[in-house]
């Protein structure tokens, strides 16, 4: 099997594509901006060096290889595909804030899509009938525990200038104070971290303190399970140890099976 995927956010097209060629042995590549991964996150793939625009007619072209086309959030594309090569698989796959209640302005492009994914069950809220929940996966090859790093009695809080941070931020500065742990919190448009080494950084805490602005685990304190940490999540519950879910083979298995349903 040929899959191509489009599009690169949080890495998880990456960790989908290296583990489907690492597990199944299928022909599998990524693309994405490189201007617009300033945290390098496409660990498995290419970066182009190209506007908008020219990015599209490349990946119409580098698609004509492929027998799946795998579009990350970058639904625009799916009509394009579609004209193009109408023969072709083509799949949607939302992750967040691209579809967060937006299904009805955005009607014109997924329902070109043969297949419908979202990373996280929020989304299929006004979702139709045919999207699937897929988990994200944590590349666990590279997310892993350092235990030699670890500071007891410390905690993580990511934030940025995005409003949905900064409103969990005085709220991670209190959990922090209840577990009488010491916070350290980094901006992550600050002080940029290159993805491969995020666990480096994630290591040397004992807690993770994610956001709570959704129900739903951000794919950074995905990694830090699976870094050996532990996660106060929105609702304020400590929890441990990377869910079997969120395992590459599994995600991989499940998305395999996806697919089957639109090839036969």
């Amino acid at each position: 099997m040929k899959v191509l995927h489009i599009w690169n956010p949080a890495s998880i097209a990456s960790t989908i594509a290296k583990y489907q060629a690492k597990l199944l042995g299928w022909n599998t590549w990524v693309i994405a901006r490189r201007a617009l991964d300033k945290y390098c996150l496409t660990v498995y793939g290419e970066l182009l060096d190209c506007g908008s625009k020219e990015f599209a007619t490349i990946a119409l072209l580098k698609a004509r290889k492929y027998d799946i086309i795998h579009v990350h959030m970058l639904d625009k594309l799916i009509p394009i595909l579609k004209i193009v090569y109408p023969w072709k698989k083509i799949i949607l796959h939302y992750h967040g804030s691209d579809i967060r209640g937006k299904w009805r302005q955005k009607q014109k492009y997924w329902r070109r899509a043969d297949l419908i994914i979202v990373s996280t069950p929020d989304l299929l809220e006004g979702a139709p009938e045919n999207t699937h929940y897929l988990p994200n996966p944590v590349d666990t090859e590279l997310f892993k525990p350092k235990p030699e790093l670890r500071s007891p009695g410390t905690a993580l809080f990511i934030t940025s200038s995005e409003p949905k941070h900064q409103t969990s931020q005085q709220w991670a500065i209190n959990v922090a104070r209840k577990l009488n742990l010491k916070l350290d919190i980094v901006n992550r448009e600050k002080t940029i971290i290159p993805y491969r080494k995020l666990p480096l950084l994630l290591n040397r805490y004992e807690y993770f303190i994610d956001h709570r602005w959704v129900p739903a685990l951000s794919k950074t304190a995905l990694e830090a399970l699976a870094c050996g940490l532990k996660v106060v999540r929105w609702d304020e519950k400590i929890i441990q140890g990377l869910p079997e879910q969120h395992k590459p083979e599994h995600v991989v298995r499940k998305l395999t099976k996806l697919y089957l349903t639109i090839l036969t």
